[in-house]
């Protein structure tokens, strides 16, 4: 790995809105490259919203549909490398998808693999966990809900990774329009994204994280104050490989807002020279019972 600069934007992503997303995404693009950002994570499911009820119409082929040529036309004028969340369709078959591209176009992507709530209702879980080479460090994604389950991103740090970015959009908490509301919802979103603070820590990464920031919209099919509608706290983190915060986004307000830090490659390298690495220690032989069926009829 070499040192790298990476920012990580938490901001809205409308429900069925994705030029107004794409518009968002092209604006960030310019701040995060005025502060020298080499690649850039956004949330979840930013381009075409979190849950929108035509998903299925919504959804793009990866890499060909318009979206993904968007941003890979973003990728190469700002010379950086975005990780961005969209519906995909293949086979008439949609995924929760982070797709990443850079300069020289489409690198590749990540298919959510576990659904959460009422995704069920419009995505297929991936399969696969790709750690990919984007030249100064190797990244792979972890997606929201898929962050509650650790062998994803050991898994990921097992293959190489150096960095896992952690695109959310995580519905925590609900809030009205006081401030106090929400300040405390966004400070529940804050105390939990912390937990992912040992996913870097227990796998020796780098870890970044962006949720999607403010009410996506209302879903008809639920009453307006339900869990379930698309409404996000958001945040922002970055992570050292040994669990430390670098940088955060403030805990009081819910806003579109970028954090940037630089990756240092030296740090990566001492936490892992160290004799209790937990990739060295760990003892494969002993955990079989994780890969058996938990039900046997």
């Amino acid at each position: 790995m070499q040192d790298i600069v990476v920012a990580a934007v938490s901001m809205n992503g409308g429900l069925g809105r994705p030029d107004e997303s794409l518009a968002a995404i092209a604006d960030w693009c310019v701040k995060a490259k005025d502060q020298g950002a080499e690649l850039v994570l956004w949330p979840e499911l930013v381009v075409h919203g979190h849950c929108t009820v035509n998903t299925w119409e919504l959804a793009e082929s990866v890499p060909d549909g318009p979206s993904v040529r968007r941003l890979e036309a973003l990728a190469r004028e700002y010379d950086m490398v975005l990780s961005v969340g969209l519906s995909e369709k293949q086979c008439d078959i949609v995924y929760n998808t982070q797709v990443l591209v850079g300069p020289a176009g489409y690198i590749g992507k990540q298919r959510k693999i576990h659904l959460s709530r009422d995704e069920v209702l419009y995505y297929k879980g991936g399969t696969d966990m790709p750690v990919f080479d984007i030249g100064k460090c190797r990244v792979g994604t972890v997606i929201c809900y898929d962050n509650t389950f650790p062998e994803v991103s050991r898994i990921l740090a097992l293959r190489g990774a150096d960095v896992i970015l952690a695109p959310h959009a995580a519905r925590m908490r609900m809030w009205d329009d006081t401030p106090e509301s929400q300040a405390e919802a966004r400070r529940n979103t804050r105390d939990t994204l912390k937990a992912l603070h040992l996913r870097a820590r227990e796998n020796a990464c780098f870890y970044v994280i962006a949720d999607q920031a403010g009410r996506a919209g209302y879903v008809d099919m639920y009453p307006k104050d339900s869990p379930y509608q698309p409404h996000h706290a958001g945040g922002a983190f970055i992570v050292e490989p040994a669990g430390r915060c670098v940088a955060e986004t403030q805990a009081s307000e819910i806003r579109d807002e970028m954090v940037v830090a630089t990756l240092d490659a030296a740090g990566l390298a001492e936490v892992r020279s160290q004799p209790n690495y937990t990739l060295r220690t760990r003892r494969p032989e002993l955990f079989d019972e994780l890969v058996r069926p938990q039900v046997v009829c």
